[in-house]
């Protein structure tokens, strides 16, 4: 299935499913995660359990699964001693990808390309001190590379993906556009202490509205809100809603990360999920997945509302 399939199916109001955590069922598996860049490094010695995971995903019933690119650009790789395997590993990614979609003979499954601002946690660096960061030129060459990566080996959409950072949030959607794909914007939202639905940025209240208002000058082909957690996602939605009028996506995540791994605690039943899912159905939500911490039997919950 082409794109324009795709967009045919969410014009016409659509249930689409997506599929659930890449990195998180890589390490779920036995996978060891990298010290400093996550799970990015982890496909150059994984291919098989790679290919495997995107496999059980669509068999779940996914109609899209993103390949394992998310902490993966130079910008994360670099730092922890893969910057000459770049290229290798983003390249492997996609096609390992592509190579799981058509073995199941499932061929209207499209692949996506994450994309992330994500940048290597520095000890004791506040999201206040931007000082430490990448330039932002640095920033704009390596999501540029990364995006054309995405492009050359095949991927039918990019997903923008844990959006918050407003410093960055720019250079991620030009990235993502000028590689011709369309785009899919993920924000990452978390909630104040008085309530308040704010962007991800853990250490500075950056109000979940300003983001929206600032990624929505771009083309979006679509957009949402991931790697929230289910009871604040319903929230983000109504506030994404005020300031962007196309396809919605939702894709949560459950547990909580302490790097270099992600804690599998008190994660979220399939069935509890769906339920939360029937709700942002009913707030025009289309796209329905996962992010962290959730599993192949989750997208099979999600699944269901291809029926309804």
């Amino acid at each position: 299935m082409h794109y324009a399939a795709l967009s045919d199916r969410l014009e016409a109001g659509e249930v689409v499913i997506l599929d659930g955590g890449t990195g998180t069922e890589l390490e779920r598996r036995g996978v060891k995660m990298s010290a400093d860049a996550w799970c990015g490094p982890a496909t150059l010695d994984n291919l098989d359990t790679l290919k495997a995971i995107h496999g059980d995903y669509i068999a779940s019933g996914a109609d899209i699964i993103t390949a394992n690119t998310y902490a993966s650009s130079r910008l994360m790789m670099e730092p922890a001693g893969f910057g000459d395997r770049v290229q290798e590993a983003n390249r492997a990614a996609v096609r390992v990808a592509i190579e799981a979609r058509d073995a199941s003979g499932r061929d209207d499954v499209l692949i996506a390309g994450s994309l992330s601002h994500m940048c290597p946690q520095v000890p004791g660096m506040s999201a206040a001190d931007e000082s430490r960061m990448p330039s932002d030129a640095a920033v704009a060459d390596a999501l540029a590379e990364l995006a054309t990566i995405h492009r050359e080996e095949g991927c039918d959409l990019i997903l923008l993906e844990m959006v918050f950072r407003p410093r960055h949030v720019d250079l991620l959607i030009t990235a993502a556009r000028e590689s011709g794909l369309p785009v899919w914007c993920g924000f990452a939202c978390r909630r104040s202490d008085d309530g308040r639905v704010l962007a991800f940025e853990p250490n500075r209240e950056v109000p979940f509205v300003d983001v929206v208002m600032q990624a929505g000058a771009h083309k979006l082909d679509a957009a949402g809100v991931m790697h929230t957690p289910s009871n604040l996602i319903g929230d983000a939605i109504d506030i994404l809603k005020d300031g962007y009028g196309g396809p919605l996506t939702a894709y949560p995540d459950s547990g909580y990360f302490k790097m270099p791994e992600w804690q599998f605690d008190d994660i979220i039943p399939p069935a509890e999920l769906r339920s939360f899912a029937d709700g942002w159905r009913q707030q025009g939500v289309q796209v329905f997945g996962g992010c962290c911490g959730l599993s192949p039997e989750h997208i099979r919950a999600l699944s269901a509302l291809k029926d309804t």
